[in-house]
């Protein structure tokens, strides 16, 4: 699970900021089954596994899809 990283790469990793479901869902106006549903059907991004059930993700992944969704709309 993860990114892997490439030792050799001159480029700096960017850091980004972990945010948790409540935050998510204000963030995109969607409730909880529908943001786990769509992840099943990989409409949305998955989140990060921080260590037994904690999960979160990326702020920047959340900030792209719903730029995407704008760019559609």
């Amino acid at each position: 699970m993860g990114e892997e990283i490439d030792k050799g790469s001159t480029e700096p990793r960017q850091v980004t900021r972990l945010i948790h479901l409540p935050e998510v869902q204000h963030r995109v106006g969607l409730g909880r089954s529908t943001i786990y549903r769509w992840m099943a059907e990989g409409k949305f991004p998955g989140p990060v596994e921080l260590g037994g059930y904690s999960v979160a993700w990326e702020e920047r992944a959340i900030d792209v899809w719903i730029s995407q969704r704008l760019d559609s709309a």
